[in-house]
């Protein structure tokens, strides 16, 4: 079979037949995280990052190489979650800068796009690791370019392409010896190879069923993943009431001063504003408080259609009178009690978004002065437009993230990198005791520089423990691990493994506290009894009795405990 060109309706089906393999494929994929734990999460985190793009991708009316190409790099990059997903989301950045230029791909032009995608990727890590996908995506590009010189024939480079990918993630393992010892390859290498294979069965013509149904990420209870701090939102400023959204059926193509000139337009008379134009139509969004004058404005260049006028005023108070109601339900008390309405203030200078899970972690939280909890960390990483709905919905001039996992980071900093109107400050906080402990050397009155500058600081000075469960057998760091062993997880590896809960604990406490240790704190899940927890934390003080033990409510899933030791 001989294709030389790839037009945008080909390489649209090709990417959606690339997600929906990734999709099918994800939960393999998670069983190739090298831990054994309960949350691995490479495949999970991959798929949603992609299916954001795809399903962006799907609602496209007009599909030319321009349009394709934003829908998939905005949407994989709004949409991306843990390091897999944010590696894969600049990998899909990179590509779609090239394509977008052309109205056909050739081998040429996805060879350089190969080049221009592994660029990215490599850029927007700080500390690239060899034996990952990184690796993966690099030596496929590089075999793309020596391809590029041999054939013009599309089938034959793509299935040329993913046998040097195959090949070089079989390798991963003698590049991470973690891998070796583990026993696979790398997950998130695996992840991108199921995408570009899923993509080369669209390019043979395969029957492939494009349909694209993408449901809203839900709690336990059914709610949002997201969990709103309640004060918060109700102290939020509103300056501009009407969200308005509408299309500009253009009668000729607009040119890049009219742009401008329509932009500054609307900068006048509100915010938030986008204006995305191609030859044939404009969509336009802004935040004002005069909904026809943005409209009048927007007649000079053509006709209007698909007009969404949405009160946040309105909308806000009402989202906000029902949580209330929610809370005051959950907490035994009638509606009737329920504080007087929202009130407005002017942004603050500084606020704070913190990554949690467990009802008694997040309190923890909101009484150190969180304004806004995402609900996610171990058990579900928040993507990259989790964090920019937070932002949005934190009425500050600076903004500090606290991730409190390693894994979620990268989607932090790629949401502050997208933030133009507010400053961002990404704590890279890799457990909850170290964002715990950024928020205790918080000094309101010091500048946003040196709070972060002091708090980078003393999360270094904070050794975590984890202790969970092992789904599978493995060996790690030189641990024999059996399926349903108990683990103690530090900072660097797995500490302890056991067949009983407490003498793991005790075994890890023992690799973490040192004569330097002062202060542990045991943060217990949802699984724990408090008797349980009192009764170790005992233990702990018996057996180190230089240090103060202090047991709390955690409620986390997954974790039995979460240890800190300052």
């Amino acid at each position: 079979m001989e294709v030389t060109t790839i037009n945008a309706e080909l390489l649209g089906k090709m990417f959606l037949a690339g997600a929906k393999n990734l999709e099918a494929k994800k939960e393999w994929i998670n069983e190739l995280n090298v831990f054994p734990v309960p949350d691995g999460d490479t495949g999970t985190n991959m798929s949603m990052t992609i299916m954001s793009a795809a399903k962006e991708v799907t609602a496209l009316e007009k599909k030319d190489m321009a349009a394709l190409a934003k829908a998939i790099s905005s949407g994989s990059l709004r949409g991306a979650r843990g390091n897999s997903g944010v590696i894969l989301s600049q990998l899909f950045r990179g590509f779609t800068k090239i394509i977008a230029q052309y109205d056909e791909v050739t081998v040429q032009i996805l060879s350089d796009a190969f080049q221009k995608a592994v660029e990215t990727a490599y850029k927007a890590v700080m500390k690239p690791k060899e034996g990952t996908i990184l690796t993966v995506a690099k030596g496929m590009a590089e075999r793309a370019l020596e391809l590029s010189d041999e054939t013009d024939n599309l089938v034959t480079f793509c299935e040329e392409v993913i046998k040097e990918g195959d090949r070089v993630l079989d390798l991963t393992p003698e590049m991470l010896p973690v891998l070796k010892q583990a026993g696979v390859v790398d997950s998130g290498g695996q992840g991108l190879m199921q995408v570009l294979k899923g993509a080369l069965d669209a390019l043979l013509g395969k029957e492939i069923d494009y349909t694209i149904d993408i449901p809203a990420a839900k709690t336990e209870d059914g709610a949002s993943a997201a969990s709103y701090n309640i004060e918060a939102q109700a102290n939020q400023e509103i300056k501009f009431a009407y969200c308005t959204q509408f299309l500009i059926m253009l009668e000729k193509p607009i040119t890049d001063k009219q742009e401008g000139e329509f932009k500054s337009y609307l900068e006048t008379i509100g915010d938030s504003i986008v204006v995305v134009a191609d030859d044939e139509i404009v969509k336009v969004h802004v935040h004002t408080n005069d909904p026809g004058m943005a409209m009048q404005r927007a007649l000079n260049l053509g006709g209007l259609t698909t007009i969404i006028i949405e009160n946040m005023k309105l909308e806000r108070d009402e989202k906000i009178s029902a949580l209330k109601e929610k809370e005051m339900q959950s907490a035994g008390l009638p509606a009737g009690e329920q504080k007087e309405e929202a009130r407005t203030e002017p942004p603050k200078e500084m606020g704070f978004i913190s990554v949690s899970i467990g009802e008694g972690i997040n309190e923890i939280f909101k009484g150190l002065g969180v304004d806004y909890i995402i609900e996610g960390g171990q058990t579900m990483n928040p993507s990259t437009e989790d964090m920019l709905n937070a932002i949005e919905k934190v009425n500050a001039k600076t903004i500090f993230i606290l991730p409190n996992n390693k894994n979620i980071i990268l989607a932090a900093n790629q949401a502050a990198s997208l933030t133009e109107d507010k400053q961002i400050i990404v704590i890279p906080t890799k457990t909850i005791p170290q964002g715990i402990t950024a928020l205790i050397n918080y000094i309101p009155d010091s500048t946003p520089e040196d709070n972060e500058e002091r708090m980078n600081a003393e999360i270094g000075a904070v050794k975590t423990g984890q202790v969970t469960y092992a789904v599978r057998d493995t060996i790690i760091d030189d641990k024999e691990i059996k399926q349903d062993d108990y683990m103690g997880i530090g900072d660097t590896g797995i500490l302890s493994v056991g067949q009983e809960l407490e003498p793991t604990v005790m075994d890890m406490m023992a690799q973490l506290i040192d004569e330097d240790s002062a202060i542990v704190s045991v943060y217990y899940g949802e699984d724990m009894k408090e008797e349980e927890a009192e009764n170790l934390g005992t233990k702990i003080e018996a057996a180190y009795p230089d240090v103060e033990v202090e047991v709390h409510y955690g409620g986390q899933p997954i974790y039995y405990y979460v240890l800190s030791v300052e």
